[in-house]
């Protein structure tokens, strides 16, 4: 099976030694994504519904580099510094991932890069292999 890095001209380089997606077959295993503005390679201002709206658009971005979409993703990690923001978070990643609803875990962590307060990672589909299993 082939394996094929992903890499999207819109977001920043990774800030480490990795790839911001993996395609092994018909499926695309993203890095984590925090909320950093793909402009400036800042984290975004505001509170923590801007970083997961900006999380999420991020992985967007990636996913769709790499020919998947939020629509087939299967699985999403999150991982958050204050559970308290958990309904928050949840507010907004409902409102971005539809219909779709991923199968999801969500990891309370002590810190993130930069600073963030929410990353999310994936697991989807490429968008083709969706198309053929609804025919």
């Amino acid at each position: 099976m082939k394996r094929e890095i992903v890499k999207s001209k819109e977001m920043p380089a990774a800030i480490g030694p990795y790839s911001q997606a993996v395609k092994v077959g018909e499926l695309v295993f993203t890095s984590g994504q925090i909320p950093l503005n793909p402009k400036t390679g800042e984290l975004v201002h505001g509170g923590i519904e801007e970083q997961i709206r900006q999380a999420i658009g991020n992985l967007k971005v990636v996913l769709e580099a790499a020919g998947a979409s939020l629509e087939t993703t299967v699985k999403t990690t999150l991982f958050i510094v204050q559970m308290e923001d958990f309904p928050k978070i949840n507010k907004v990643y409902a409102e971005l991932f539809h219909d779709a609803n991923p199968a999801r875990s969500c990891v309370a962590v002590s810190a993130l890069p930069k600073g963030a307060q929410v990353e999310v990672e994936a697991i989807a589909m490429r968008c083709s292999t969706r198309k053929q299993s609804a025919a």
